[in-house]
């Protein structure tokens, strides 16, 4: 028998402006599941579930650029270290009952050959082992990936890239990340996005063809 939650949140009626961070709390399982239904997958909000708190987020067009940049970046360097990836942009990560979240942009390294043609996830599937997320400071946010488990979480705020390690249940600032080993990675990140601010995403990435490649 299936039975259909009533959410009293009118949330396909929200307007949400870019830059807007809403906050619902006292949200259970089966509302966050009819939220994410009604919201649709055709949307430029993302969301971030933990601790029965939903998060609802609408990002700038500044960090859509920083997304797509630093996601170019990894895309390039992983291709320079010969290592192969599947990358699955803003794809909806659950654990039942429990968190959800929509990175800005994420990538499976280690594991990318299970997800080779994977349209939907399944319940069993691995998360990314990096996460990336433009801008965040919410504690829901780090409390939703401590709960799914992902290796790595980059955190790029106020032009700087933090790189976080997944260690003994909750996350540690690292200076290296070890998905890009011997490379400074974080230094090239943050370098890049001011450039691409100055003479453009192109060019920039350009710059760090020919660092990496030294």
């Amino acid at each position: 028998m299936t039975v259909t939650t009533p959410i009293v949140k009118p949330i396909s009626q929200m307007h949400f402006s870019p830059g807007s961070v809403v906050t619902i709390p006292n949200v259970n399982w089966q509302e966050f599941e009819a939220i994410l239904k009604e919201l649709g997958e055709k949307r430029s909000s993302r969301i971030v579930y933990s601790h029965n708190t939903l998060e609802i987020m609408v990002p700038l067009a500044e960090q859509e650029l920083s997304t797509d940049l630093i996601s170019d970046i990894v895309k390039m360097v992983l291709k320079s270290l010969g290592k192969r990836y599947e990358s699955f942009g803003s794809t909806t990560f659950k654990k039942e009952g429990i968190a959800g979240v929509e990175p800005d942009a994420c990538f499976y390294i280690q594991n990318y050959q299970q997800m080779i043609n994977r349209r939907r996830l399944e319940p069993n599937d691995p998360p990314p082992d990096l996460a990336i997320e433009i801008d965040v400071t919410s504690q829901t946010t780090l409390a939703a990936y401590e709960a799914l488990e992902v290796p790595e979480l980059w955190i790029f705020n106020r032009g700087i890239l933090g790189i976080y390690l997944f260690e003994n249940a909750t996350y540690i600032l690292s200076e290296t990340s070890p998905n890009f080993p011997n490379i400074a990675i974080s230094e090239i990140v943050s370098t890049a996005v001011e450039r691409s601010w100055q003479v453009g995403s192109f060019q920039a990435l350009e710059e760090v063809e020919a660092i990496i490649s030294r």
